[in-house]
Order: C-alpha cells, then sequence, then structure tokens
C-alpha cells in the first residue's frame, strides 16, 4: 500500500530548513505533497504571491521524483483527502513549537480522524532558521544565502530591492 504525506506550508520563502525535511520525507513516504497554502493567517502577510511561491518551490525541489508541489486554499484536512494522504508531515524546530503543532495536529484528527501526524526535526544547522527571519534580514539588506537556495535568495533580493526603490520614490 503506497502512503501519500502532504507536508503544508506556506514557504513564503521555502527555507534550505523545508527542503530538508522534503529530502528526508522523500525517502519515508511513496508520494510527498508539499501543499503551498493559498490563504495566509491574519498575522501572515507572504511577501510572495501563491503563484511565486509555488514555481520556487517547484524549482528547488524539482530533483525529487516522488514530491509534487500543489497550491491550495482549503481546509487541510480536505486537501489531504483529496490528495489521498492518510499523513500530515510537520516540522519541529524547537520545543516552542511543539504546543502550536500539537493543537493543529489534535484538530487536524478532530476533523478528519483517519489522518496522521508524523513530526520531523530538521538538521542542527538549520534549527533556528525560519521562514519569516529569512525575509526579515533579506528585506534589511542582510545576506540569506546560508538559509535559502540561491534561486531563492535572488528572488528575495529582487523584492526587498523594489520595495526600497518604490518607498524612496514616494
Amino acid at each position: 500500500m503506497a502512503v501519500t504525506a502532504v507536508y503544508p506550508g506556506t514557504f513564503d520563502p521555502l527555507t534550505n530548513g523545508h527542503s530538508d525535511l522534503v529530502e528526508r520525507a522523500s525517502r519515508l513516504f511513496d508520494r510527498l505533497v508539499v501543499g503551498v497554502a493559498g490563504y495566509p493567517s491574519p498575522s501572515k502577510q507572504p511577501a510572495f504571491a501563491l503563484e511565486e511561491r509555488v514555481e520556487m518551490a517547484r524549482h528547488v525541489l524539482q530533483g525529487h521524483d516522488n514530491v509534487e508541489v500543489i497550491a491550495f486554499d482549503t481546509l487541510l484536512v480536505d486537501f489531504v483527502k483529496a490528495q489521498g494522504a492518510g499523513v500530515i508531515l510537520r516540522g519541529l524546530r524547537a520545543v516552542s513549537d511543539f504546543e502550536y503543532e500539537f493543537q493543529l495536529a489534535s484538530m487536524n484528527r478532530q476533523l478528519m480522524d483517519r489522518i496522521e501526524t508524523v513530526f520531523l526535526t530538521p538538521a542542527e544547522k538549520y534549527s533556528y532558521i525560519s521562514s519569516s527571519l529569512v525575509r526579515e534580514v533579506a528585506a534589511l539588506g542582510g545576506d540569506v544565502s546560508r538559509f535559502v537556495h540561491p534561486s531563492i535568495q535572488q528572488a528575495l533580493d529582487r523584492r526587498y530591492r523594489d520595495s526600497a526603490r518604490a518607498t524612496s520614490n514616494r
């Protein structure tokens, strides 16, 4: 029986920590769907449009034959069901992530009891990386080359260079 897992997130942007989890999860599951969420939470304003995030993720993850990148804007359990998956993959960087992730896993199980959540931790060298920190460093002109794929670094450079130019023209 083939096992499909969904790794959901906004991936704004996809970091080396995300890529590390995909690399390892692609060896654990027959099919891994990287679900790029189109609906950010009220506290998240994405730097990149959904289509941009999907294309960046597809580019970075293209070497994995059993990995697909698909956008979604529905309830996660509905997306998981539509993909024929029974597993939700989530990353845990630190103990501080666990409480929130535990709540999400419990809610998802209440909504659809056949779905299991599996947690993976990134390699230690990526355990402190988050998309929001990468965006903040990039927005302030810092070097994010150690934290993201070169194509994503270029996209961040363009995004924040263009934003700085637009601000200075006001």
